[in-house]
């Protein structure tokens, strides 16, 4: 069936399954997942006794799985993670993918995660296949318009060129910037993540794989979104509140 949705926004159960009843017991699988991913149990397995035992759905229980790490994984990322103030003067490496869908969901309603680490993540999955929504266009300009601000001297957005329409986005990337004037570069690769784990510039993603090996990283999708988008539906299960 083609989608043929106009935002990226909620799910249709997603006011119950994030409701304020449920957040205790999702906080605390993601304590527990954390716990059971510090001791290399295997994901699936701990998942589904996690899951189980706090009678979570599916999209709950995906909501609980990108949202922890173990505890290496935390100090490591912590450790790695870059302020706004260093990104100035400097050049940026986007996986492009990852932060827009995160900034159009949060401009569309949609449910963001919290996670432990500190990172925002939307409930999207492209599937092999994007399509552009109403939010498109202005989260690229948030975007835009935050690296201006902190005073990024170049961006360099790479997009997953299996996916379709990634030239059609491309296109809209580099079109806005050529509007705005803004130094930016696009380029379609086969698989962003180890161009991304693997580069000297930071990195902004929050990509789980690319956040554990990459050298540096700012969190720039969370940066935008708290920044512009004030009322976007952020559910923290970080565990940290």
């Amino acid at each position: 069936m083609p989608d043929t949705r106009n935002h990226r926004g909620p799910h249709p159960e997603d006011s119950a399954l994030f409701h304020q009843d449920a957040h205790a017991a999702l906080v605390r699988a993601v304590r527990e997942l954390s716990w059971l991913r510090s001791r290399d149990y295997a994901i699936p397995s701990a998942l589904k006794l996690v899951g189980d035992r706090h009678h979570l759905t599916s999209r709950q229980r995906t909501a609980v799985l990108r949202s922890t790490c173990s505890d290496e994984a935390l100090a490591r990322r912590q450790h790695k993670q870059v302020s706004r103030e260093a990104i100035k003067d400097r050049r940026l490496l986007l996986d492009g993918y990852n932060v827009l869908t995160t900034v159009e969901a949060a401009l569309g309603n949609g449910i963001l995660l919290l996670g432990r680490d500190g990172c925002v993540r939307d409930m999207a999955s492209l599937h092999g296949s994007y399509r552009k929504v109403e939010e498109t266009l202005p989260a690229i300009h948030l975007i835009g318009r935050f690296m201006a601000e902190a005073g990024v001297d170049a961006a360099h957005w790479y997009l997953d060129s299996p996916v379709s329409n990634s030239g059609r986005l491309g296109a809209h990337i580099r079109e806005a910037a050529e509007m705005q004037g803004w130094p930016w570069e696009v380029e379609l690769v086969q698989d962003p993540d180890p161009v991304l784990a693997e580069a000297g510039d930071v990195v902004a993603t929050a990509d789980s794989v690319i956040l554990d090996q990459c050298r540096r990283w700012f969190n720039l999708a969370r940066e935008v979104v708290t920044a512009r988008v004030p009322g976007a539906r952020i559910v923290d299960l970080s565990g940290e509140s």
